[in-house]
């Protein structure tokens, strides 16, 4: 096991020029390619309880470049356990990582961030005219990309290597193992995509 900071240096070495030289604090017009054409994100997010990394998705560009130091993201409808906003409004620490169907390459953002409630902000981010509760406000502290490795590795974009869902238990059959059949089962399941439709935004 690992105890300190040199060992890791001695077992690792330095890292590449280049490694260091794609790291930047504001988003650049390379990197704003990225944000502008992800649908998909992962929120990483600090608390008291630990930490939390949440999926967010979105349509294209749906977190917003309000400036290179500024990101916006609404927080569109949910589970309301509101994991992520626990954790910003008592530590601000955040990291988000885009992904971007059929690229190798993904966007890592760190920095800080709040929960915004301003009415003119919520309202501009409106979908089929529903406004979402909050949007989180990110200030920018580091930018860069993520070489393809791990993409590749995982083959993770080959269609012909997505998984079957019906080899996974289901959402209904999980909260129903869960619950000792008190919620979930095969209603929940039959009933989710309608339900899911009318709360989308």
């Amino acid at each position: 096991m690992l105890t300190s900071i040199e060992e890791l240096e001695a077992l690792y070495g330095e890292p590449h020029e280049r490694s260091i030289r794609k790291e930047i604090p504001y988003v650049n017009d390379c990197y704003r390619a990225f944000i502008e054409q992800s649908p998909f994100i992962v929120l990483a997010t600090a608390g008291p309880e630990g930490l939390d990394c949440s999926p967010r998705g979105d349509l294209p560009g749906f977190v917003r470049i309000h400036d290179e130091k500024t990101l916006m993201m609404p927080d569109r409808r949910g589970n309301n356990r509101c994991d992520s906003l626990r954790n910003i409004v008592r530590d601000p620490r955040v990291a988000l990582l885009f992904l971007i169907p059929g690229s190798g390459s993904t966007l890592r953002v760190n920095g800080r961030a709040h929960v915004s409630v301003d009415p003119e902000l919520l309202a501009s981010f409106k979908m089929e005219g529903k406004a979402p509760r909050t949007v989180i406000v990110m200030t920018v502290e580091e930018v860069y990309f993520q070489c393809a490795r791990a993409i590749v590795r995982s083959d993770l974009w080959n269609p012909d290597k997505r998984v079957d869902p019906r080899s996974l238990p289901t959402p209904g059959q999980i909260l129903a193992e869960m619950s000792d059949n008190t919620v979930g089962g095969e209603k929940y399941d039959r009933e989710w995509p309608e339900r899911a439709r009318q709360t989308m935004w």
